[in-house]
């Protein structure tokens, strides 16, 4: 469990400095706050739930880049990325397709997060319905978000127009949905099978009690 604390404490600290220092002369302040908020609530709560209901190694990993790109985000703001800029060049797009790779993150970690907290619960009986509901948070992840960037919008006006990032898409809010849904997809597809491995570390917990190490091969996706 050594190197698993040191992994999580390293993590968490690596977040923390890029926040800090993406607080040093970003492109847009406004913007900024807009988009490191969601940070500044992620860690506080990686921290309070840690003792009681430590995540997977994988699930970390996964949390911190996705928390990385939204600093790079709120640093350069998302239409300005200059990773961006450079996937726009390589296949010669119409606009820079950084902050779809955000959504498409939207998508996959909270499916994984929702995956992970319900075998570890044991709140589903079977895989299909496991799946289903996983994506079923994560599009709703994704819904919200929009919403609060409607909410924005109507709240700041032309202020809220580096946030939002549509860079002239009148389909921005359906093209960012449809990347959550990839990344939904995607976790329940490519990052299933290894996210089990991961979760061979817990057994699965009665409910309100926190989880322990266990054997290999004590993960389950059936309820009792």
């Amino acid at each position: 469990m050594r190197h698993r604390t040191l992994l999580e404490r390293s993590l968490i600290a690596l977040l923390c400095l890029a926040i800090a220092l993406s607080a040093i002369s970003p492109h847009d302040r406004l913007t900024w706050v807009l988009e490191i908020t969601p940070a500044l609530i992620l860690l506080p709560l990686l921290v309070a739930t840690h003792d009681r209901f430590p995540l997977s190694s994988l699930l970390y990993v996964l949390i911190t880049l996705h928390g990385l790109g939204l600093i790079v985000g709120a640093y350069y703001s998302f239409a300005r990325v200059p990773l961006g800029f450079w996937i726009q060049d390589w296949l010669e797009l119409s606009r820079n397709p950084y902050d779809r790779l955000g959504h498409f993150m939207q998508g996959l970690t909270p499916t994984l997060l929702a995956r992970e907290i319900l075998i570890r619960l044991r709140l589903i009986n079977g895989p299909r319905m496991l799946a289903f509901l996983c994506a079923c948070v994560a599009m709703a992840a994704s819904a919200v978000y929009e919403l609060i960037e409607w909410w924005a919008a109507l709240a700041l006006g032309q202020g809220a127009e580096q946030f939002l990032g549509m860079q002239g898409d009148e389909w921005d809010t359906q093209a960012d949905m449809f990347c959550a849904l990839l990344g939904a997809i995607t976790a329940l597809t490519l990052f299933a099978p290894v996210h089990d491995r991961s979760l061979k570390r817990f057994q699965p917990a009665s409910a309100g009690q926190p989880t322990r190490p266990a054997a290999p091969g004590q993960v389950s996706h059936r309820c009792d």
